[in-house]
């Protein structure tokens, strides 16, 4: 008789995921599989399904500390099914067994007299592609899923080492991700059940932190935005690696956020880093470091990538027109650029110009005198040439801490409110008088200013001068904010608009 040995099993849903994705693009399937199935649900948590016209019956036995499961294979029998294992499979589902008339039972006779009459289990197609590799000496698997017409994508790593599995899973980029068996998975996909996924945007200025719900129509709802100033590039320019305290700074900051998200209920955790840590030469040793201590892989981006997120959560969250749109974000390492027209994105570049830079070069943070606020808007201009020549886009959006603490000044902001700040307009004009309103005032003085965070008001005046630079060279008499950021755009790309 051969010896079965159960696998400790991880798995995820959701529209994309990113980093490990790539990670397993170099490796060569072992194997690729098509095919259909039926699932049966039931509610009582076994995997049971029909595959290659085998009963196929898998039970959950142990989860463990790190959330693995472990699952037993109880039955791969062929049909026509024997009445005792039939009654082994009501057992496994939960659904009381009725007078057995038959010896044996085809799947049909097996779906149509005893599982679809009893409204207790439910009957679900699903057609997989499946891609099989070996990760880190673990088993793994991704998989494009349609269940009932609705379509996902799955990936999944398993090994008989649960240590193992741990690994695997953090080394490609998914420690965020929570287990997920296929029951829970299938049946929320099909029932349209409300997901909730959180991501995590690690900056060179501040960590930003958001959770949102998608309904059955596709749409999503904010449970939780914010940020938290954590000065990650603090010195960055000078020593050229981050520092210490702002590590540490940074590592709490994300510990906070994991703990809501799981509070919250978040299903899926995205963490990306921007310009902050693709700059420092230690990058990497952060990187480590922030996996270590929390268990989440912070995939660090391009400011390409930036870029495209970051128009695709502007024109997820404004009522634009179709005609030519620029989109920048500005942030404390580097702005990104993203030139479209309508939905359609034309180019997308990064440079960079960020707040941060700049206070630090120029000492921002303190009242200046004009000569020096002359000289840094000179030097974010030249740092800025690569948009000059360019026709004036129909409509100029910003987004960013700067230009939306920009929006809370403007509207005498006791209480940031996020619906307000959204889609307001702002003329040349009010750029500048906030510009001499920072100018004239150090950072303790401009903590008193309605509207402005507290902990930006040393960066703000160099944020202020960045706007102003990049509506003189588009030509922009106005610009429209918008609240949405990288983090609302990377919650539509990774788990579905």
């Amino acid at each position: 008789m051969t010896t079965i040995v159960p696998r400790w099993e991880w798995r995820a849903f959701g529209r994309s995921f990113g980093a490990a994705e790539d990670a397993l693009v170099p490796i060569s399937p072992n194997r690729t599989e098509e095919g259909d199935e039926i699932y049966l649900f039931s509610g009582a948590g076994a995997n049971v399904k029909v595959r290659d016209d085998l009963m196929d019956v898998k039970v959950l036995r142990e989860v463990n500390a790190d959330g693995l499961e472990r699952w037993e294979p109880v039955m791969k029998q062929g049909f026509p099914l024997a009445a005792t294992d039939v009654s082994q499979v009501l057992e496994a589902l939960d659904v009381p067994a009725p007078q057995l008339t038959r010896a044996t039972y085809t799947l049909d006779e097996f779906l149509n007299e005893l599982i679809r009459p009893s409204d207790l289990a439910r009957v679900v197609k699903v057609h997989k592609r499946r891609n099989r590799f070996t990760v880190a000496g673990c088993l793994a698997e991704l998989a494009d899923v349609v269940a009932e017409g609705r379509p996902t994508r799955t990936i999944a790593i398993e090994s008989e080492v649960a240590a193992s599995v741990i690994a695997a899973v953090r080394a490609v980029g998914l420690g965020g991700y929570t287990n997920t068996s296929y029951p829970q998975g299938l049946a929320a996909l099909i029932d349209d059940e409300p997901a909730r996924s959180a991501v995590i945007d690690v900056g060179t200025n501040s960590v930003k932190f958001h959770i949102g719900e998608r309904d059955g129509s596709g749409r999503w709802h904010t449970i939780l935005d914010r940020a938290e100033t954590t000065r990650l590039g603090e010195g960055l320019h000078e020593r050229g690696e981050i520092g210490r305290e702002a590590l540490e700074r940074t590592l709490t900051a994300i510990e906070t956020m994991l703990d809501e998200a799981e509070r919250d209920g978040a299903r899926a955790i995205a963490a990306v880093g921007t310009a902050g840590l693709r700059m420092a030469r230690n990058g990497d040793d952060v990187l480590a470091s922030i996996r270590e201590r929390t268990g989440i892989g912070v995939e660090v981006i391009s400011g390409e990538v930036e870029a495209r997120l970051a128009y695709l959560a502007a024109r997820a969250g404004l009522d634009l027109d179709e005609g030519s749109l620029v989109v920048f974000d500005t942030g404390g390492g580097s702005t990104q650029f993203t030139f479209g027209l309508g939905s359609r994105v034309d180019e997308r570049f990064s440079v960079e110009v960020g707040a941060v830079r700049y206070t630090e070069r120029f000492g921002l943070a303190d009242s200046v005198t004009p000569e020096v606020l002359s000289e840094a808007m000179v030097a974010i201009a030249g740092d800025l040439s690569r948009l000059d020549g360019r026709p004036p886009p129909d409509a100029l959006v910003g987004m960013g801490g700067a230009v939306t603490n920009i929006a809370a000044v403007h509207h005498r902001m006791t209480t940031y409110d996020a619906d307000v700040v959204q889609g307001t307009v702002l003329d040349r004009a009010e750029i500048g008088r906030q510009i001499e309103l920072y100018r004239s005032r150090d950072a303790e003085g401009r903590r008193s200013i309605a509207g402005l965070q507290p902990k930006r008001s040393d960066v703000i005046l160099a944020g202020a001068c960045v706007v102003a630079t990049v509506m003189d060279k588009l030509g922009a008499a106005t610009v429209t904010v918008s609240d949405r950021g990288l983090r609302h755009g990377l919650l539509v790309d990774r788990f579905g608009p």
